[in-house]
């Protein structure tokens, strides 16, 4: 199946009975400075759930789970500047975790989402939890997957890190992959995600070009920012969330997301449920039942 022509991809998860892709539909949506894209499914009057995918990833991510949510929800998986089918920013821009936020809260202006539940996986758990601090009112109820705020600093590498993303640079040459399966392979190797569940997000996250396939996310999204808000900052921030709020963490916990800091983050948040699963990073991937199942209890 070419990339971004449709409703996910089939196989089999470890121990799960085959996954049958819903029918969904993929919106453009118009904003001042951009246009963003976004996947469907369910009916569109059904309550709205938005769902923001991680770094690197488009809306293939929620292949798996939102055919399962679909019942209840109109789902709607927004990709963000510079990833999946969303514009990238114009040259001399970089990224900002921020102007995500802002991004998010303008296509739902766009999409006239009065009021509705979020969802988060990594980076777009992230934005999520500040969009749901900087419009409270908005947000019915708050699911976030492995993230709970931006990455923070504690000053530690601050000047390394600022230095590092000044100095001059040159972009390595975009690697071109000979078919879709050697894609999905080294998407699947950096990812430690099986073949099968890192195939939705690859073939959404593909162009082809001369000689083959090529990435179509910016490249500047692999830039470090020269600068992090101070996790006191992050902590703040979370406390303006009031939205009811569950938060899904694997269990061994990922590197850059660790007990302490999850717990302490946690404690800001006056109204969470906090729950293990064992699995790895995308938990929405690998056991989307499950993830759905907690979903419904949440």
């Amino acid at each position: 199946m070419p990339p971004g022509n449709g409703n996910g991809a089939s196989g089999r998860g470890s121990g799960q009975r085959p996954f049958v892709p819903a029918m969904s539909e993929f919106v453009t949506i118009d904003l001042p400075q951009r246009s963003l894209r976004a996947q469907c499914w369910g009916d569109a009057a059904l309550p709205p759930l938005l769902a923001l995918h991680g770094w690197l990833d488009n809306a293939g991510s929620f292949a798996r789970l939102a055919p399962l949510l679909a019942q209840h929800h109109h789902v709607i998986a927004l990709e963000l500047p510079g990833h999946g089918h969303s514009d990238h920013l114009p040259a001399g821009s970089n990224y900002h975790f921020l102007d995500y936020v802002r991004d998010v809260l303008a296509a739902a202006d766009a999409l006239q989402l009065a009021r509705h539940t979020l969802l988060g996986h990594s980076l777009g758990a992230g934005v999520a939890a500040l969009v749901a601090s900087a419009r409270p009112e908005r947000i019915e109820r708050l699911l976030l997957i492995e993230g709970l705020g931006p990455l923070g600093d504690d000053g530690s590498h601050t000047l390394q890190r600022f230095r590092e993303t000044l100095a001059p640079r040159s972009d390595k040459p975009l690697r071109v992959f000979h078919s879709i399966e050697q894609a999905v392979e080294a998407r699947s190797m950096v990812s430690g995600l099986a073949a099968e569940l890192a195939r939705p997000i690859v073939e959404r996250g593909l162009i082809e070009t001369a000689g083959g396939w090529r990435w179509r996310s910016d490249p500047r999204l692999t830039r470090s920012s020269a600068s992090r808000l101070a996790e006191s900052q992050v902590q703040a921030l979370l406390r303006g969330i009031t939205a009811p709020t569950a938060l899904l963490l694997a269990q061994p916990a990922t590197s850059y997301l660790p007990d302490a800091m999850m717990q302490a983050r946690a404690a800001c948040v006056a109204n969470i449920a906090v729950t293990h699963m064992d699995g790895g990073h995308h938990l929405h991937l690998e056991h989307p039942q499950a993830v759905a199942d907690w979903i419904a209890a949440a």
